[in-house]
């Protein structure tokens, strides 16, 4: 008996999600480009769904140009220290002696004081660090 008196519950649940369906039959109809639109939204979040759980699975691999050792001016040098070092690690260790030096600009943290090492290689007294990036490999070989 118990059995029996759950079926006829599953069975009105979905004869529940069937009404709300009609009563909205009539809106759809009162606007038909809005639905064409939702629509056309729903098809690519899909498709980017399964692209999103699959790059996951690949292992990212450094790429080699920055982890290529590079040997740095004698301007730069002074700032970082000598010796041959990745991109990423000459960049690191600028950026170490922006902030110990405290460097940064107070109110444009963007924007990088040159002291009279970073002038060497900056040729101004101040730059983005962005540029800085730019400026910094014309040192390297």
């Amino acid at each position: 008996m118990a059995t029996a008196k759950k079926a006829p519950a599953k069975k009105a649940a979905p004869a529940k999600k069937a009404a709300p369906a009609k009563k909205a039959a009539p809106a759809k109809k009162a606007a038909p480009a809005k639905k064409a639109a939702p629509a056309k939204k729903a098809a690519p979040a899909k498709k980017a769904a399964p692209a999103k759980k699959a790059a996951p699975a690949k292992k990212r691999t450094p790429n080699a140009a920055f982890m290529k050792a590079m040997t740095p001016s004698d301007a730069l040098a002074a700032i970082i220290g000598k010796g041959p070092y990745p991109r990423t690690e000459v960049t690191k260790k600028v950026w170490d002696y922006i902030k110990k030096n405290k460097l940064q600009d107070s109110v444009n943290k963007r924007m990088i004081n040159a002291d009279a090492k970073l002038k060497e290689i900056f040729k101004k007294a101040q730059a983005s660090m962005f540029e800085m990036t730019k400026m910094i490999s014309a040192h390297l070989k």
